[in-house]
């Protein structure tokens, strides 16, 4: 453990050898810092950390110590993509590790008894980014003024505070202290904590204060109101705590960067968090890297211009298909490009909307002779070999070889090319007739066309859809393709109007036992397959509607027993059997998974594995590789 005094001892005295006049004294807050602590506006690197910061052993690793200077530049395709920062920045009160082992981070330690309560300790001296105190206090300010206001949280306590209905008790145990307990065991507790998008326990009470009715007056709240374009205080105070939106260059965070630009805009500045909590092993304060600097691009030509080196940093809105061209600039800028293994269960799969609004295609789409069917019908080794240069895995939407719960029946549940299989099937559910050109024709007389529809932001999805024409053709079924903007293919998909669409598969290819099942359930209406019942459960039943078909009711009843469940042993048994049913019954139907993500990043960028594994969940995109530790090699 690296204290306060050894710090100030190897600030003082620390070197790293070599020509890089890489130095761990004082003077390395000079580029970024320097002016602010002369002023007397910001401590000493020493003072800023806390009393035990988490010391990261980049050797060990297989890294190296770095330097701190230096911006590095990102394109992303629209102004929301500004949430990637958070998510790859990756700072979490217990997060996982590259090799997917959870551990404390922001937290100095946890304790959890039964399953159900879960002791966390903070580390003494940490700050947020603006200087004031991260304690107890600002888990309190949560409970009591966000969780139990029923202004702001209409609905009640979120999904992940409760366990079968029960919120969470909360104390407040001392200054660095906190505890929730429940009277069930919440195993998915702590891996709610750990994702991409954690669920927030804490939010800085010193800072949002001044926007709750609470705690400020009318006049000054209807100033603030006014000043930030919202209807009333309620709509102000979630505008501005927002933790994964970082929009709010005001709002203090416990990331490695913070914001500094203001939306809208088509440049985005990050900058170093001068209290963050993490050090190398030599005591030198983490991130490395000074500025990240988002610049809003189109998507098509995002590939094209890192290929220009445009970018020192980029894996989003890059595909396979792009990799060829940045390959062949490496020999003309200093770039270099890495391919790593995507970790979704597909890498594109389609949903057939079990909730559409089509009366015919309704129950059709609920037989599983029909999804078994479209699975059947498509040449998953043809794809492969054409889109992704035979590199990917052919199978079905599952777990991936890698994760310890993968079964390789998982994969080839009805993923075989077998469109004769496939014509039985659509004949047995008794579409026999067609029309001239071949068309099945539905119970109403109408040709069986499907409108399946995207986001339109991957090209690959289309390259994928246009072979997947073809196939369905040869089972007498039309298939259509309609892209539109995410958030009207959203809300289109929960409005049933949506028959199928086309995405990733299992945003978490990766799981263990002891991560939750619930992408294998109706849980949300993000899900594709079944918003509605995913709705249902998101909102504790108050809207929306449960789901009739059994084995839809079954796995639902299996992530119920997940949720209580005490051992591992037991975890397992139930992912066995959920896995086993989704396999069987086809509820989205993949292609191929296993594929490669480019990555491509600045010549000079170092610790960046040559090799990693890519995806929202379980690795936060590039956050378990710890992105604080990247840093720019400087010329003598």
């Amino acid at each position: 453990m690296i204290t306060r005094r050894k710090m100030l001892g190897l600030l003082a005295s620390a070197t790293i050898p070599g020509t890089l006049h890489a130095t761990a004294d004082a003077t390395e807050d000079h580029a970024l810092f320097r002016e602010r602590i002369d002023a007397g506006e910001l401590p000493e690197a020493a003072a800023r950390l806390p009393l035990n910061p988490r010391v990261i052993n980049l050797q060990s690793m297989g890294r190296e110590p770095g330097v701190h200077g230096g911006k590095i530049r990102i394109l992303i395709g629209r102004q929301k993509d500004i949430r990637y920062v958070p998510i790859n920045s990756y700072s979490r009160l217990v997060g996982y590790t590259e090799q997917l082992e959870m551990v404390p981070d922001i937290l100095e330690s946890y304790t959890v008894k039964e399953g159900r309560i879960f002791t966390l300790r903070l580390r003494p001296g940490h700050r947020w980014s603006d200087g004031s105190a991260f304690t107890s206090d600002d888990f309190k300010y949560f409970w009591n003024d966000v969780v139990l206001n029923k202004e702001i949280l209409r609905g009640g306590a979120p999904v992940g505070l409760k366990v079968n209905g029960e919120v969470a008790k909360f104390e407040v145990l001392d200054e660095l202290t906190v505890r929730y307990t429940w009277s069930l065991p919440n195993p998915r507790f702590l891996s709610r904590l750990a994702g991409p998008i954690p669920q927030t326990l804490m939010l800085p009470a010193a800072y949002m204060k001044q926007f709750h009715a609470s705690y400020q007056t009318a006049e000054k709240l209807a100033e603030y109101i006014k000043q930030y374009r919202v209807d009333d205080w309620v709509g102000l105070h979630r505008k501005l705590s927002r933790q994964n939106r970082p929009e709010n260059p005001d709002l203090p965070t416990l990331e490695a960067w913070r914001p500094r630009t203001r939306p809208p805009a088509e440049q985005f500045v990050f900058e170093r968090n001068p209290y963050f909590h993490r050090v190398d092993e030599n005591g030198k304060q983490l991130p490395y890297i000074d500025q990240i600097v988002m610049n809003v691009s189109s998507t098509e030509i995002i590939a094209a211009k890192t290929a220009t080196g445009d970018s020192d940093l980029q894996g989003v809105g890059l595909g396979l298909p792009d990799y060829t061209l940045i390959k062949e600039s490496e020999k003309r800028f200093p770039i270099k490009v890495s391919l790593w293994r995507r970790t979704q269960g597909s890498s594109v799969a389609l949903f057939p909307n079990l909730n559409c609004g089509d009366s015919v295609w309704r129950p059709l789409f609920q037989d599983v002779r029909v999804r078994r069917a479209m699975s059947l019908a498509i040449n998953r080794r043809e794809v492969n070999q054409v889109l992704y240069y035979g590199l990917a895995h052919e199978s079905a939407d599952t777990v991936l070889p890698e994760s310890p719960l993968f079964k390789p029946e998982y994969a080839a549940a009805w993923s075989s090319h077998d469109p004769e299989q496939a014509n039985r099937l659509l004949d047995e559910v008794g579409l026999v007739k067609r029309n001239g050109a071949g068309i099945r024709l539905l119970p109403d007389g109408r040709p069986a066309n499907i409108t399946i529809e995207s986001a339109g932001d991957r090209t690959l999805e289309t390259d994928v859809l246009e072979l997947i024409t073809d196939y369905f053709r040869q089972i007498g079924i039309a298939l259509f393709i309609r892209s539109s903007q995410r958030d009207i293919f959203r809300s289109r998909i929960m409005g049933g109007s949506v028959m199928m669409s086309v995405w990733r598969g299992l945003d978490n290819g990766l799981p263990s036992a002891d991560m939750a099942p619930t992408l294998l359930a109706p849980t949300s209406n993000d899900q594709l397959q079944w918003p509605v019942w995913g709705l249902h459960y998101m909102s504790a039943q108050t809207q929306g509607k449960a789901s009739d078909m059994p084995y839809v009711k079954e796995l639902s009843e299996l992530l119920d027993s997940w949720m209580l469940s005490t051992s591992t042993d037991e975890r397992s048994d139930i992912w066995a059997r959920m896995l086993a049913i989704h396999a069987d019954q086809v509820f989205s139907i993949g292609t191929v998974n296993g594929g490669l993500q480019p990555l491509a990043r600045s010549s000079s960028l170092r610790n960046i594995p040559d090799q990693g594994l890519y995806g929202f969940s379980p690795t936060s995109y590039l956050g378990v590789y710890m992105p604080d530790t990247f840093w720019l090699e400087k010329e003598s």
